[in-house]
């Protein structure tokens, strides 16, 4: 779940004034939607496994309610650590089981609740087999006797107020588990499902059809952000002229800062035509992928496949987040195997183009008139990317027994598009408030650095290392601005007119080269302080260099292979 809101704050770092209960169970349970309507805390339902990363709390008048991140069966992943860290510090547990698989959950669970005073919440009411309102009745009465302790069935997902009050009464009631044996208690069916969603499951269970959705919303998000662009290219440019004439008689700093060849108004077609349709295309596709649950489903069918490079399928679903943004995406491997974690966040620093490089990518081929190399470069960076994990992958992890993962619990459905839409809404506000200021400052930065010459100063020194990847000297610009922030290569790249590029690049090879070199090298700033601060210094300084190394190497073979194709075509 993702939570928003001011009563709502991390374990760590507050004082319990209440009495607290730690919210246990399984991924995928509803924990954290039942806390929401318990506490009256927002929450945005997502269909996607292990959201809730870290123990929060969540306060009302009576309880300070733990919410702990979804346990794994056989997991070392942080986040399930600390859930079992949150309750060997408490007495009172609420214990949330998926009604259809209770008994199998509740068997696994039972070893390690001891004496702590438990009640049960049975979810997912709405999914069991219709039976009569009685024989439900006689199942959960012998739950309660059999486990000497309150236990309720009921939707977790939207509870009404009767519900509500049971929890409460349940928890005031709790006492420890009688029960030795759970394989005695009655089971609850899960209701058929249909007929043409069984076909749809079995069918993404086929590798090479999970792994083509999986990566249709990074396609379909710049092929869409392409139209758009052409579409509305010349009407917004007409408009801008007058403006960026009008701004080269101002003084010299804020001529350069604002209608420059790197100026804010002169960069503003790249922010409205490229950027904001790609981010909002991509964050919708992949709502509807998390609200319906196919992105659960595609990481189990290409499970298999990611064995020989350290990852699994889950793994895989937090690198295409990556895509969307690196710093939620490197955030949310919390839930990753402590195992294949350091690899998860390579894989995602490494090749997942966010929704902020994908768009300058796409603008710089589109102002170069090579469009159709979009693809190619989406293409490589994938092999490269699986190379440099291969590579760089531990010999304990290449020789590791693995398997297969679970299917998920959720059957798919049909998208909650007033979910979908706070996505959207919510993606929006962020493009307004934080990534446009940061974007203007890159943009006023290369300004002033153009006007007050120290551009040219650093293309001179920097002109020598280019020439080795058959770049010109001013391609250290947008290299250097790609390494801050994955925008900048636009900024460094696309002239003020939005008729070319300002870095004499002659074949598709040099323009690929400085793209793929740019969006690589390292991931932006901000990844970089999210890396450190959640996987320690150490490895975030030793990732950056060995990224930078293959990087290098990479972007070395794309240069001098496109060189020798130019020459052979000559």
């Amino acid at each position: 779940m993702k939570r928003s809101n001011a009563a709502r704050d991390s374990v760590r770092g507050s004082k319990a004034v209440l009495p607290t209960v730690v919210v246990l169970g399984f991924e995928s349970v509803g924990k954290s939607s039942l806390l929401s309507a318990l506490t009256g805390c927002l929450a945005e339902s997502s269909a996607l496994a292990g959201t809730t990363l870290r123990c929060e709390r969540y306060r009302d008048t009576s309880w300070d309610w733990i919410d702990t991140p979804g346990l794994v069966v056989d997991s070392d992943a942080a986040s399930v650590c600390e859930a079992l860290d949150a309750l060997e510090t408490s007495e009172s547990v609420l214990l949330v089981l998926r009604a259809c698989r209770a008994v199998e959950q509740l068997r696994v669970l039972l070893p390690i609740l001891g004496m702590r005073k438990v009640a049960v919440v049975l979810t997912f009411q709405d999914q069991l087999e219709a039976i009569a309102e009685e024989s439900q009745r006689r199942r959960l009465a012998t739950w309660n006797r059999s486990l000497g302790t309150p236990v309720l069935l009921l939707d977790g997902r939207s509870p009404d107020p009767t519900d509500l009050a049971s929890v409460r009464t349940a928890v005031m009631a709790a006492g420890p588990l009688i029960l030795d044996s759970p394989d005695e208690l009655p089971a609850f069916v899960e209701r058929a499902r249909r007929p043409w969603v069984g076909k749809l499951e079995r069918m993404l269970d086929f590798a090479p059809v999970s792994l083509f959705l999986l990566f249709a919303p990074a396609g379909l998000a710049v092929s869409q952000a392409n139209a758009v662009a052409d579409r509305f290219h010349d009407p917004l440019q007409a408009m801008l002229d007058p403006v960026l004439s009008r701004l080269q008689p101002l003084p010299a700093p804020l001529a350069a800062t604002l209608g420059g060849d790197y100026g804010v108004a002169a960069m503003f077609p790249f922010l409205i035509l490229y950027a904001l349709p790609t981010i909002l295309i991509f964050t919708g596709l992949i709502a509807v992928y998390k609200n319906t649950g196919l992105i659960d489903r595609l990481s189990h069918g290409l499970h298999p496949w990611l064995k020989p490079f350290g990852l699994g399928g889950r793994d895989l679903v937090r690198v295409v987040m990556g895509f969307g943004c690196n710093v939620p995406a490197v955030v949310s491997t919390r839930a990753c195997s402590c195992c294949s974690r350091g690899t998860c966040v390579s894989a995602i620093a490494f090749g997942s183009a966010c929704s902020y490089q994908l768009p300058a990518t796409l603008a710089v081929f589109a102002a170069a008139g090579v469009t159709w190399l979009a693809a190619s470069y989406l293409a490589i960076l994938a092999v490269t990317t699986l190379v440099y994990l291969r590579v760089t992958l531990p010999s304990a992890l290449r020789s590791a027994q693995y398997t297969l993962l679970e299917p998920p619990l959720d059957h798919l459905r049909l998208p909650d598009w007033r979910a979908v839409l706070r996505e959207i809404i919510q993606t929006l506000r962020d493009f307004s408030f934080l990534a446009f200021p940061v974007f203007i400052g890159i943009c006023v930065l290369a300004g002033l650095l153009q006007w007050s010459g120290v551009l040219g100063m650093g293309t001179s020194l920097l002109g020598p290392v280019m020439t080795v990847f058959n770049l010109p000297p001013e391609a250290a610009l947008p290299v250097v601005l790609g390494c801050v922030r994955k925008d900048g290569l636009a900024v460094g790249l696309l002239d003020g007119g939005w008729n070319g590029l300002k870095v004499p690049l002659e074949a598709p090879g040099q323009i690929l080269t400085v793209v793929y070199l740019a969006g690589v090298l390292l991931p932006c700033l901000v990844t970089v302080l999210t890396i450190a601060k959640e996987m320690r210094l150490r490895f975030a300084i030793r990732m950056l260099g060995r990224q930078a190394l293959f990087a290098v190497l990479f972007s070395l073979c794309i240069a001098w292979l496109g060189a020798l194709g130019s020459m052979m075509r000559t």
